[in-house]
């Protein structure tokens, strides 16, 4: 049966079908209604809007198709209609149906109440395969399902009685009824291989293998450069250029060194199908990210996540959000996965949110699965009424929003530089000589021959050891409020190459051409040779190498909260020890330095004289003073000031029960009344009768880990907790004590994992690449960055999904 030009024309006689779409549309309110018109064989997308309650449907003159469906892919649908429905055949109409069905990953394969999404039942309340089924009858003026069991329940008004599950079974029938003649049509019309064009285009297996062979090179290169983090294109690809592109010019690499391959790509292939032009090497890489993407929801397994977001600027001033997936894997551990970085136009949290929920829905995730987010400080992130925490949270009520503690650490010190006019001083002197030096290559080519010569006497003197990664050329560092270390980087470096500093601002002093380069560098010079910058180097690098340490530690993958907030109590109290036990070593320490670079040591029992005091006027209190007291414990209560207050949450109920679940120490922080109040927070995950059953839980538990099983005597965190608890299958003994261990691991410690990111968007997306799609660089990022997950996908599965993205010249 062919049609002539209609297609569900809703002028005529399907005013039922209308009304079934208006009653879809007030249950789901929000939802995208997708009007295409079809035209010579073509589907060209006529509106896209929100429609509300109430919403009218357009007809167009000439008869319309109407979708309506979430997150459609409209390319894969323009692409399926193409392909199908040139001959205006009925069935090749309703296999494009089928696979508009598919692109909204809606379930085509079965009916049964156990096997339907939730998000289905609101889209198309009733049987998909009897639904296009239904499609067919509209077109022919017959009705197909009026004799099968619940008659056009199915396939028209919708199923509705959820308390007798028994219909669907009865809809289902026999194995020939017409459900299952429905269901086999459906998944023939999916199949590429079933299609019209495929029986009118056999190829022999011969040309299939040459194909293979050609494809299967290409993957490989792509893989390699994707992996490398390389350029694709080259500015001249043509034959006579010297320079391909790293494509072109490793592929023919490849053929010249594997003579599996050397007759079946390049000049040994046909002209029109060598697989090597730019859209061929786009689908690889988008094959490539979605396998990975596959991979990694796969390892997920539909469990709970949390979300680790933030957004930076590309080289071409373009906004990309990365979204970061955390998780716990079926064996227990930690996983942190980059599953999307999206190019955003508003950083709004409402568009920010609008984003997120996009890509859950894209991969068939709820909002009601995140149970942790974590940004950084920025209004629209953290914001208590309005930002994207909160919008959340009103979607998740256990989605708890953790402050990175990473960037909370490094605010500690911008804090302190606040407050202490010293500690600003140092970091404004720093960062003039890093000016005056690193602006002249010939500048710093001389700091690194004076710092040559300083490692070379100290290695003759025997002050230095020699040793493999010892003595390394060190480079001027620029601190940075937002550079997560840079701060203790900058006065480390600054004291190692002191001698070699003072040696180049010398000679620029004496040599250079214009008088201000002089003044700057004499002035740079008489500040560096000064007591208080010596003692303020040495006091900031000691303290500041005690956050440092924190800091790595912030931004490890598997890092738990529980244990961070250990680590953060850690560092308070070396803190706390060098304020009270540490001034004399201090004082050796820049005593000795001073001598050795001619720095005049002050008589400490003398009266202090401010700079900003006439040297008249004596201060009554002596210079040892102002620099213990004054300076030296003032800096640390600061700093001790600053750590107390960013760090708040751990004095909230969710962390002190995470705290008892921490194993160390024989599981001695253990208090289930604590742990308990921190289930509360999860209503989600625990209601009334849960509760009940996991209190029991918990007392066995803790008997069993503490007691008798001496497996878990030498556990070290909340990640060796869970790993154990898989290793001797006690998840399953105590199921509802291991979902709180693996909700305490969810949340979020840093955004470390998103850091990393970006800064492999800056390899990738550089100045000579800045014209990148943003479908492109996200296709190369993601399994650039997630290459352990990358490198298990085989070449054939990536091939299969090219073959599934659009009909190809051969099918495999």
């Amino acid at each position: 049966m062919f049609l002539s030009n209609k297609v569900l024309n809703l002028s005529e006689s399907q005013h039922h079908k209308k009304k079934l779409i208006e009653q879809i549309i007030n249950k789901e309110k929000g939802i995208d209604l997708y009007i295409a018109k079809l035209k010579k064989a073509k589907l060209s997308k006529v509106s896209n809007s929100r429609m509300g309650t109430g919403a009218d449907v357009q007809c167009y003159e000439g008869g319309i198709a109407i979708f309506i469906f979430s997150n459609i892919d409209f390319s894969l649908v323009q692409r399926c209609w193409a392909s199908f429905a040139a001959a205006e055949c009925l069935c090749c109409l309703a296999a494009v149906a089928c696979k508009l069905l598919t692109c909204c990953r809606v379930l085509t394969a079965d009916c049964r109440g156990g096997v339907v999404p939730c998000h289905l039942l609101l889209l198309a309340p009733g049987c998909c395969c009897c639904l296009v089924e239904d499609w067919w009858s509209i077109s022919d003026g017959n009705d197909h399902n009026t004799n099968q069991g619940g008659g056009e329940t199915f396939s028209t008004i919708g199923f509705k009685s959820w308390n007798k599950k028994s219909g669907l079974d009865k809809h289902i029938g026999l194995p020939n009824s017409i459900h299952n003649q429905s269901k086999k049509k459906c998944q023939d019309l999916l199949q590429q291989r079933r299609s019209i064009q495929f029986a009118f285009e056999r190829q022999s297996n011969q040309l299939k293998h040459r194909y293979y062979m050609r494809l299967s090179a290409s993957v490989d290169v792509v893989r390699l450069l994707i992996s490398r983090g390389f350029a694709f294109r080259g500015h001249d690809e043509s034959k006579s250029s010297l320079s391909r592109g790293n494509f072109l010019e490793i592929l023919s690499w490849y053929a010249k060194r594997c003579d599996k391959i050397r007759d079946y790509i390049l000049e040994h292939a046909p002209v029109n199908d060598q697989m090597t032009s730019p859209m061929i090497q786009k689908d690889i890489v988008s094959a490539c990210k979605i396998e990975t993407v596959k991979a990694i929801l796969e390892e997920l397994n539909g469990d709970y996540f949390a979300l680790l977001v933030d957004e930076s600027f590309d080289v071409s001033h373009k906004e990309q959000m990365a979204i970061i997936f955390r998780y716990i894997d079926r064996m227990g551990f930690v996983m942190e996965r980059l599953i999307d970085i999206v190019h955003v136009k508003a950083t709004s949290a409402s568009s920010l949110k609008e984003t997120i929920f996009n890509l859950l829905a894209q991969h068939s995730l709820s909002p009601s699965s995140v149970r942790g987010q974590c940004y950084d400080g920025a209004s629209n992130m953290q914001g208590e009424i309005n930002g994207l925490k909160m919008l959340i949270r009103r979607e998740s009520k256990s989605a708890h929003s953790i402050h990175c503690f990473a960037h909370q650490l490094q605010l500690t010190l911008v804090g302190v530089s606040k407050k202490c006019v010293e500690v600003g001083k140092l970091v404004v002197l720093i960062s003039n000589i890093f000016n005056v030096l690193g602006s002249s290559f010939k500048r710093m080519d001389n700091l690194r021959d004076s710092q040559k010569s300083t490692i070379q006497v100290a290695l003759d003197m025997g002050e230095l050891t020699t040793g493999s990664g010892l003595n390394q050329q060190l480079g001027l560092s620029r601190a940075c409020d937002t550079r997560w270390g840079s701060h203790y980087k900058s006065f480390n470096n600054f004291i190692i190459m002191f001698g070699s500093i003072l040696e180049v601002l010398e000679s620029l002093a004496l040599d250079a051409r214009s008088m201000d380069e002089r003044a700057k560098a004499m002035g740079h010079l008489e500040a560096c040779q000064t007591f208080e910058i010596a003692f303020m180097l040495h006091l900031m690098r000691d303290v500041l190498a005690i956050t440092n340490e924190l800091n790595k530690c912030l931004q490890k993958k598997e890092q738990d909260i529980a244990n961070a907030m250990l680590l953060v109590e850690v560092a308070k109290r070396r803190l706390q020890v060098l304020r009270d036990d540490e001034w004399d070593s201090l004082i050796a320490k820049v005593s000795t330095f001073c001598i050795k670079h001619n720095i005049l040591i002050p008589n400490f029992e003398e009266p202090y004289v401010s700079s900003l005091r006439s040297r008249r006027k004596l201060a009554n209190y002596t210079i040892l003073h102002h620099y213990r007291v004054e300076v030296f414990c003032n800096i640390i209560d600061w700093q001790l000031q600053e750590l107390n207050d960013r760090f708040d949450e751990v004095t909230t109920d969710l962390l002190h029960g995470i705290a008892c679940l921490n194993p160390i120490k024989s599981f001695s922080s253990f208090d289930i009344r604590k742990i308990m109040r921190m289930a509360e927070l999860y209503p989600d995950d625990f209601d009334e009768s849960n509760m009940n059953i996991l209190e029991n839980q918990l007392a066995s538990y803790i008997v069993d880990v503490r007691d008798v099983d001496e497996r878990f005597f030498d556990l070290n965190g909340l990640c060796d907790l869970s790993k154990r608890l898989v290793q001797t299958k006690k998840h399953s003994n105590y199921p509802l004590v291991f979902r709180l261990v693996k909700l305490a691991l969810l949340l979020p410690v840093a955004t470390a994992s998103v850091e990393r990111a970006f800064s492999a968007m800056k390899f990738i997306k550089n100045d000579l690449r800045s014209q990148m799609s943003d479908d492109f660089f996200s296709g190369c990022l993601v399994p650039y960055l997630e290459k352990d997950v990358f490198d298990k996908i085989s070449n054939d599965v990536i091939i299969k999904t090219f073959q599934d993205m659009k009909p190809r010249r051969i099918q495999l």
